[in-house]
Order: structure tokens, then C-alpha cells, then sequence
């Protein structure tokens, strides 16, 4: 890279929440951002971003459209990518039988397909580069059978997996792998997983600015992984050591809707 020259940082789901703050970070410590999401208000984040001198070009792309991902793999050109923060995600609320199969697939394809399949396509040209860094935005909740969050939960159960897995086998190639995983965190997830009428969709939650500082610190440090807040080490903790049924009863007294539902037909 020529001198002077910026490494490019690419970050998915960062149009708000965690990975617009993880955007943030990244804009702050030199890197040339393309930043993506699939909703319009991309644009805003970037417009955001850019105020403070950083170059940010915006993508809007749905990582669960194949097509939608070549887009914006196609966007990085012959740029070598610094840094790839995996951070696109969807939640999912209610119980499994009362959700639209559509919805579940949509986040299955986002949280997985389409991540793996990005991480895949720039993982391979850092391998080829003998350098680079992967920070996934897995979570907590990959530790616990998530009762009304199950399809979400298992999501983030592979991601975590994942992303250890990985950072084996690309232990002596130059290139880290380094999983963040948040707890609970005031962002815009639990309005669009519909899961306002829960205990965890209105406790109080960690803020989204130090959860991404704590995950960018940790991919530059390449650390293997992190778990954001005190409260939710403490979770991690517990989670390794209880039984499986027992975490789905708590975890059911966290997500389960206030009003119960009535049953679709």
C-alpha cells in the first residue's frame, strides 16, 4: 500500500446501532470506510461519518441476496480491505409456530448465508494478501436456547462457532478473526424484532458506542473474542455450566411476549 495511503474497512449493518458506532470507530483511527446496510437511511449514516474528514462510500445491499452481495463485493474494486466488520444481523421475536416462515428465512440468510458467503469471497483475497482482519458480530445469546428468539438465537450460536472456528484455521496467515459479542444493547433490534412487548425489549441495555469501542479494540488487538459488559460475562458464564433446559426457562421469562398471543391457524 502506498505510503499515506488508508487501509479500506468494510462494515456491514451500519446504517444504525452497533455497526454505524463500529463505523464510527473505524473512520476515527484512519480508515477508509465503505459501509453498507440494507435500508435507505445508509446514505445518512455516511453523510454522518464523513463530517469529520473520513472518506465513506455508502452501499445499500441486502446480504440475504446473493446478487445483492456480489454488488457490493464488486464495490470494493481492486482496494485491499483492512478490515471487514461482519455486523449485519435480524431478529426475529415470538414463539417459532407463530412466525411467518418468509421472516425466518430472511434472517437465517442475512445472519448466515449471507455473511458466511462475504466473509468467504473478502477472507479469501486477505488470505491471498497474507493480511487483514475479521471482526463477527456474534452475541450472548449464541450460548442459550433462545425461546422466543429461537431462530435468532441459533444464528448466533453458528456465528460464534464460526468465528473461532476460522480464526484456527487462519492462525499463521496473517489474517485475525475476532468475535464481538454483545448482550442486550440499545439499538434499533428489538423495535424490528418486534419484541417491544417484552422484559428484554424494555430493560435497560448496554450502550451501542462502548460495545463497538470494546469490539474494535479487540480486532485490532486480534483477540479472539469479546463479550461486552460486565453483567454479560457473567451471563457467558453461566450459560457454560447450566443446564440447557434451564436456560431456555430463563430465557423464556426474558423474551416471551407480555400479552399472550393468540395461536395463527
Amino acid at each position: 500500500m502506498p505510503d499515506g495511503a488508508r487501509e479500506l474497512a468494510v462494515v456491514t449493518g451500519a446504517s444504525t446501532g452497533i455497526g454505524f458506532e463500529l463505523a464510527r470507530q473505524c473512520a476515527a483511527h484512519g480508515f477508509e470506510l465503505l459501509i453498507a446496510a440494507d435500508e435507505p437511511e445508509i446514505e445518512a449514516a455516511a453523510e454522518k461519518l464523513g463530517r469529520g474528514g473520513a472518506s465513506v462510500e455508502a452501499v445499500q445491499a441486502n446480504l440475504a441476496s446473493t446478487e445483492s452481495a456480489n454488488e457490493l463485493y464488486a464495490r470494493i474494486g481492486t482496494r485491499p480491505v483492512g478490515a471487514l466488520l461482519a455486523n449485519a444481523g435480524r431478529g426475529l421475536g415470538k414463539a417459532f409456530l407463530d412466525q411467518s416462515f418468509a421472516d425466518i428465512r430472511h434472517v437465517i440468510e442475512t445472519n448466515v448465508t449471507g455473511t458466511v458467503y462475504l466473509i468467504h469471497k473478502i477472507g479469501r483475497d486477505m488470505r491471498a494478501r497474507r493480511a487483514g482482519r475479521i471482526l463477527i458480530t456474534g452475541s450472548i445469546a449464541g450460548f442459550m436456547p433462545g425461546s422466543y428468539q429461537a431462530v435468532y438465537n441459533g444464528t448466533k450460536a453458528f456465528l460464534d462457532s464460526f468465528s473461532y472456528a476460522l480464526r484456527e484455521e487462519l492462525k499463521d496467515t496473517g489474517v485475525t478473526v475476532t468475535c464481538l459479542m454483545p448482550g442486550p444493547t440499545e439499538t434499533e433490534f428489538f423495535r424490528r424484532a418486534d419484541m417491544l412487548d417484552t422484559k428484554v425489549g424494555t430493560d435497560r441495555k448496554d450502550d451501542a458506542a462502548q460495545v463497538a469501542e470494546n469490539g474494535f479494540e479487540a480486532m485490532m488487538k486480534g483477540d479472539a473474542g469479546v463479550v461486552s459488559g460486565w453483567k454479560n460475562k457473567i451471563q457467558a458464564t453461566a450459560a457454560h455450566v447450566l443446564p440447557a433446559e434451564t436456560l431456555a426457562r430463563q430465557h423464556t421469562k426474558m423474551a416471551a411476549p407480555r400479552r399472550k398471543e393468540r395461536r395463527q391457524k
